[in-house]
């Protein structure tokens, strides 16, 4: 289709500015018409002239701002010296919605024709009385009146409002009257200062662009529709005339040209249509499931209204755009969230309640969606979450999990895990884009061919097709809702029909598993050769499917790939995503003809590397057979990659021979292995931590490349969405923190938390403090209650460590400490025991399913909680609790009831973390090590407010070098002798778990050198706790401090220093 376009060009003559105002459509152009601003200043002529042409495209629909030559340029952006020549822009119009009016406007970044009339004449036609403007101050004492006459068309009130906006007018009445085609109004308005428009030429001036814009010349413009040829039966084939043309397009913008409404009777309208069209059940009769199910459709249908205008947005701005890769997106749940940000929870669950049913229950029967494992996971989705609500052009790209990781289950105080059948009943949030899908090829081999130049090419043996599903992520307080596109694996349908047609049936069901197996569970077990192949595999699909996609998207507006930089920034998080660099290389060398030095600068300039790890040998790394089995190739090029970079080394370095074979991305050995870390850091332009200290480390650990390039290595903190993790999780503390701020606006700016702090003393804070913690508590021991049959008292502590089960996170250090508590309760006196602060102890999280110690650490939580939570001399001053299959949904409700945070790693092992950030935002207080992000929260709310211990991470090496002679405390030995005699019961299942621990080659996470300061931690959180005027103003000290680990941060920084990219917010 021909782009049809508006044009205006500005002219100065003398004390007037000309306007010329025409209409092109491919190459042909129309004038339209010509008119003069008269008197002023120059620059207010200017403004006025570029109103007029805003007028007739509906300026303001979209931020034509950001183009180098724009409409709607205002006074201040010409300085008064500079001489005027001739501007011209191009608009392009495009279908927008508006809320309440069946309007059409225009927009100027679009390549969709306008149809404004409603007429029902052939283009050209003007039969229509003329319009007439005029401006009043006579008639009425404060305002200046405008009475405006003109033949009614769609979209004729939104462009007057908006014209009048865009000439600094204000509204502040408005008569409309409709008789016989006319329409009549009436404006009230005045200037931005609030008084009347008194001056005669701005009178004149404002009279002169309305007319204009409304004349029905602009109206009925003879764009050039693209003709739609029909053949019937063997007949001759049909082609629509113009006002066929006319006429369907109308019609068809009429059709969509408003937004769902969202009163509560629109609401309720919607979700019953729901109900019955997509659920196909009766509308008197639906249980919960269902009802949450149309619930989440209507909401669905509000997101792709602003998801698809997002993306046409974004598209006709020709933003730069950041891709976000990653394996996990740990989203949770998805309804309470969508509603929350796009504003319209209250008319939710007002809609819910009137029809029988509520919001909250609802809410419970919404699967996690199981994409993810832990802080890696969450992190990716918080990250999307402040995209959206920053405005920023962004896509997250990953994989469909069907099964995500497992669905643990405990028995006899056993892990189990069971498959995750989290898509059985569908998932109303995603869209499924069977158009949208890409060739994934395995295996074959690499045929070298000669045409003028070498040429590669690569002859799969095995193929499947990455089909897209599509998961709106809508930004608070914002109309932008951007992407996250995951990848399922279907087989291909060439291979399919090819076993169907010669009968083998077998092998084609074979074929059908083995593609979905790609997308089946989240982070296969890779002990084997087969589960290695099949963690490469899925790491390969993402990434092939994603950048083909990507591609795709830049040619569909660029014709070189010289702008690829300019336009694309692709992250990727942590190393799994890594073989995405060769695999870039591959498409634009062998697909798209570049030469390798202008593909490596691109991809060099493209691709940026967030690594979460703290050791180098947790780094993804792929046995050299295997790549060459799979990904041939990939291996040739990655091998290509690996001599350029060694030969940049050597003339760097010389034959520094151990340096060489430190930093080559292949590793030599008995087996050669491909480091992806190694990888990434060479092909990346820039290089993150993602906590200060955690940045320090891999300088250091990396610090052949650092010295190398010190300017790639970055620090980016981590950072978490407040609007999960305190204002939708916590509305009892989020009213109150709104009340004593004045203002709800730190949902989007975390660091008006800090306002807090001038009132931390105050007794009525204190008391309302307390009271929402309290409500919150309450919640959690129901919830507690339910899953356990323990009763647990909300007067007590509740001491909370809720992380993936792992011997460097020191659950087993956490256990250690509680049976050293119950001992201490067992041997005093009753009067003795009053003075005990009384401590629900929640543990939670999951095993990898291989990890025989991690379960071993589960089961002691287990057994250790049925012996304490059964004995009556110790009753309510000690509990303890194991959450199963802990999942982002049952954070939201642990989080704000806890009192108490572990996060006790050994020093140097925690990247970073993130659940201490959302602990410390919703008032709890942090029991930690020197590890991670737990010194920078210490920085930011207080010594006071926080309580450290332990080994510092440089001190590690020396104490785990000092291990022969250490002698652990007497507290430790005993504790250690319980186990092992039998106190818990299960002496041979103790007996593994204490050998890690004693021993020459024992207690390698230093559970022993940090035990004393860890009790004396414990001992100083029980004083702090029973003096409840303190404890309460150090949890708010705790939230007024928060604001530095909002994701919003973490991303703004990501954008400026990393991608390159700018925020642009839809307007509407």
């Amino acid at each position: 289709m021909a782009c049809s376009s508006a044009s205006r060009s500005l002219w100065c003559n003398g004390d007037a500015v000309d306007i010329d105002v025409g209409v092109r459509s491919g190459t042909k152009s129309k004038h339209l018409s010509s008119f003069s601003l008269q008197g002023g200043a120059r620059q207010k002529q200017i403004a006025i002239a570029s109103s007029y042409t805003n007028s007739i495209s509906g300026i303001g629909c979209v931020g034509v701002t950001s183009r180098k030559a724009f409409s709607g340029f205002r006074p201040k952006s010409l300085g008064s010296s500079r001489s005027l020549t001739e501007l011209q822009c191009r608009l392009n119009f495009c279908r927008l919605r508006t809320r309440g009016l069946r309007l059409v406007l225009a927009s100027s970044a679009g390549n969709n024709s306008l149809i404004t009339s409603s007429k029902q004449v052939s283009p050209g036609k003007n039969d229509a009385p003329p319009t007439t403007v005029v401006v009043d101050n006579e008639s009425h004492e404060k305002f200046s009146v405008i009475n405006v006459e003109t033949p009614n068309r769609v979209g004729i009130l939104q462009l007057l409002t908006s014209t009048m906006k865009d000439l600094g007018l204000v509204m502040i009445d408005a008569k409309v009257d409709l008789a016989g085609g006319l329409l009549k109004e009436i404006f009230y308005v005045t200037d931005t200062q609030g008084r009347k428009v008194t001056d005669e030429v701005d009178m004149r001036n404002i009279e002169t662009v309305l007319k204009a814009a409304l004349s029905e010349i602009a109206f009925e413009q003879a764009w050039k529709f693209p003709r739609r040829t029909s053949v019937v039966g063997k007949g001759p084939a049909t082609q629509d005339t113009d006002g066929d043309l006319y006429n369907r397009s109308r019609l068809l913008y009429r059709l969509m040209d408003q937004y769902l409404q969202n009163d509560v009777f629109s609401i309720q309208k919607s979700i019953m249509d729901h109900v019955e069209y997509t659920i196909a059940r009766s509308r008197f009769k639906f249980d919960d499931f269902e009802a949450y199910m149309a619930s989440a459709y209507s909401v669905r249908d509000r997101l792709i209204e602003s998801w698809n205008d997002t993306q046409h947005f974004f598209r006709q701005l020709d933003t730069k755009r950041v891709y976000y890769l990653s394996m996990e997106f740990l989203m949770g749940r998805s309804l309470l969230n969508s509603v929350f940000n796009l504003g319209i929870k209250d008319q939710y669950a007002e809609a819910l309640r009137q029809l029988g049913y509520n919001l909250e229950v609802l809410v419970e029967q919404e699967r996690d969606a199981a994409l993810g494992n832990g802080g890696l996971g969450r992190l990716a989705a918080c990250f999307l979450d402040s995209l959206a609500t920053m405005n920023y052009s962004a896509w997250g790209y990953g994989i469909r999990y069907q099964y995500g990781m497992f669905r643990q289950t405990l028995q006899d105080g056993y892990q189990h895990e069971q498959p995750d059948y989290w898509l059985n009943f569908g998932n109303p949030w995603e869209i499924e884009r069977v158009h949208v899908t890409y060739p994934i090829r395995f295996y074959g081999k690499v045929e070298e061919h000669w045409n003028g130049k070498k040429h590669f090419e690569w002859i799969p043996s095995e193929q499947v097709a990455a089909v897209a599903y599509d998961n709106p992520i809508p930004g608070y307080g914002t109309k932008n809702t951007i992407n996250l596109r995951l990848w399922a694996a279907k087989p291909s349908g060439e291979f399919d029909l090819q076993s169907f047609n010669t009968g083998d049936y077998v092998n084609a069901i074979l074929s059908k598993q083995r593609a979905e197996a790609i997308s089946s569970v989240l982070y296969p077990d890779d002990r084997t050769y087969q589960g290695k192949e099949l963690r490469l595999k899925q790491q390969y699909f993402f990434v092939s499917a994603s950048l083909q996609d990507v591609i795709r998207r830049f040619k569909d507006h660029h014709d070189s790939f010289d702008e690829f930089p300019n336009k694309v920034a692709l992250q990727l998080n942590d190393a799994h995503p890594s073989i995405g660099i060769p695999e870039l290389l591959r498409i634009l060398i062998d697909e798209e003809g570049l030469e390798y030095y202008k593909a490596w600068d691109i991809c060099t300039r493209v691709f940026s590397f967030t690594n979460h790890t703290v050791n180098p040998e947790a780094l993804e790394k792929w046995p050299i057979e295997l790549m060459e089995s799979l990904l041939p190739r990939h291996l040739q090029i990655i091998t290509e990659i690996n001599v350029n970079f060694l030969e940049e080394l050597r003339r760097k370095y010389g034959n520094d021979y151990e340096r060489l074979s430190r930093m080559s991305i292949i590793e030599d050995g008995e087996k050669k292995i491909i480091r992806m870390g190694a990888l990434a850091l060479v092909a990346s332009h820039t290089v993150n931590g993602v906590a200060e200290i955690h940045t320090s480390h891999i300088k250091n650990m990396f610090r052949d490349f650092y010295e190398l390039w010190p300017h790639k290595f970055q620090n980016k903190t981590n950072g978490v969405t407040q609007r999960r993790w305190l204002a939708l999780c916590n509305p009892g503390l989020q009213d109150v923190l709104t009340k004593y701020l004045g203002t709800d606006a730190w949902i989007t700016n975390l660091d008006l938390l800090a306002g807090i702090r001038k009132h931390a003393r105050n007794p009525e804070l204190h008391k309302e403090w307390n009271l929402a913690r309290r409500q919150n508590k309450a919640r959690l021991a129901a919830y507690i209650e339910g899953i356990s049959g323990v009763k647990v008292s909300i007067d007590a502590m509740f001491d909370v460590q809720v992380k993936r089960i792992h011997e460097y996170k020191r659950q087993l250090l956490n256990v250690m400490s509680i049976i050293h508590r119950y001992d201490c309760i067992k041997n005093m006196t009753p009067e003795e025991r009053k003075n005990v602060v009384p401590r629900v102890c929640i543990l939670g999280g999951k095993a990898a399913p291989g990890y025989e110690v991690a379960k071993k650490i589960i089961k002691l939580v287990a057994v250790v909680g049925e012996k304490i939570n059964n004995d009556p001399d110790v009753g309510n001053l000690l509990k303890v609790i194991f959450v199963p299959d802990y999942n982002v949904s049952v954070a939201e409700l642990i989080i704000p009831a806890s009192d108490v945070s572990q996060h006790i790693s050994t020093a140097g092992n925690e990247a970073s973390g993130t659940s201490n950030m959302k602990f410390a935002m919703n008032g709890c207080i942090i029991l930690g090590t020197y590890d991670g992000a737990n010194v920078e929260i210490q920085q930011e709310i207080g010594k006071e407010n926080i309580f450290l211990f332990g080994a510092k991470a440089e001190q590690v090496p020396k104490l785990r070098a000092e291990r022969r002679d250490f002698q652990p405390p007497r507290l430790f030995t005993r504790i250690i002798g319980m186990l092992r005699n039998g106190v818990f019961g299960h002496q041979e299942h103790m007996h593994v778990l204490c050998d890690t621990l004693e021993g020459q080659g024992g207690d390698f996470y230093l559970l022993g050198n940090d035990f004393q300061e860890y009790l004396e931690a414990q001992a100083a959180v029980d004083a702090a706790f029973v003096d409840r005027p303190r404890w309460t103003q150090m949890s708010i000290m705790s939230t007024a401090g928060s604001g530095k680990f909002s994701s919003d941060r973490t991303i703004k920084e990501y954008a400026e220093q990393i991608w390159d990219i700018k925020p642009f917010k839809r307007p509407v």
